[in-house]
């Protein structure tokens, strides 16, 4: 009870909060793409603290070592928002895949148009796929970093979805690293719940994997080996961990 009381308290704080970023989104549209990062994840940096401050839902992560020295591909297991947000503090400047319909969601949409991400129509198949390459190469070649979550939706913890070549594509296409990330933020913070229970959710940087000498179902294969076999081994302890907190 007292979990869900304190998520709703930080619904409260957060509301107020993106309506400002979203206005000021769309004021600072005519500047530079850099600019606008750097402004808008003030965003995230926002919704993050006061997660942890009201919520008692903090994060660590392992693995930043391995992160190349290049722009790369990062894809990762998708649970919830959690991974969406925390992302834009944890890796790089960035620019994530999404669906384009999130634009039409009032005031949040908004900030998600100004960082530029690459929106696709996810029922355009191959000219969906097209457009990622196109400019996925793009902005890695302009020193951008992009995320994508293969399983294309969230995913239940100790669950599977079906992982796109997509990503891997992408990778072979600009000749960059994979970097592969496992986290278990859907223990915490689940799909379409208000609930957010307290906590630390961990985050698994892996090895970066080379697209060199290998097909786009090779390396699939290896992204989705390595992440799902990260969950297994954080599911038991953030499960008990989240179930001993919310009581």
């Amino acid at each position: 009870m007292l979990a869900l009381t304190r998520s709703w308290f930080f619904y409260i704080g957060l509301v107020p909060y993106t309506i400002f970023y979203s206005i000021l989104s769309l004021l600072i549209l005519p500047l530079p793409r850099s600019w606008r990062y750097w402004i808008i994840t003030g965003w995230a940096r926002f919704v993050i603290l006061w997660l942890k401050l009201i919520c008692g839902l903090s994060w660590r992560v392992q693995g930043l070592e391995h992160l190349p020295d290049v722009p790369s591909v990062i894809l990762s297991k998708h649970q919830s928002a959690w991974e969406t947000i925390s992302f834009q503090l944890i890796f790089p400047r960035q620019c994530q895949v999404l669906k384009k319909e999130l634009f039409k969601i009032p005031f949040f949409g908004w900030g998600l148009w100004s960082l530029n991400p690459i929106a696709i129509d996810r029922s355009a198949g191959v000219r969906a796929l097209k457009q990622v390459l196109e400019e996925g190469r793009q902005r890695i070649a302009d020193g951008w970093w992009v995320v994508l979550f293969p399983e294309g939706t969230r995913i239940a913890p100790g669950e599977r979805g079906r992982y796109s070549q997509t990503g891997a594509a992408l990778a072979a296409k600009a000749g960059c690293p994979i970097v592969p990330v496992a986290h278990n933020a859907g223990v915490f913070w689940r799909r379409n719940s208000v609930l957010k229970r307290p906590g630390c959710i961990d985050v698994m940087v892996g090895e970066p994997i080379s697209p060199a000498g290998k097909t786009a179902k090779e390396l699939t294969s290896e992204v989705e080996q390595w992440i799902e076999a990260a969950c297994s081994s954080l599911a038991n302890s953030s499960s008990n961990e989240a179930l001993s907190t919310e009581k």
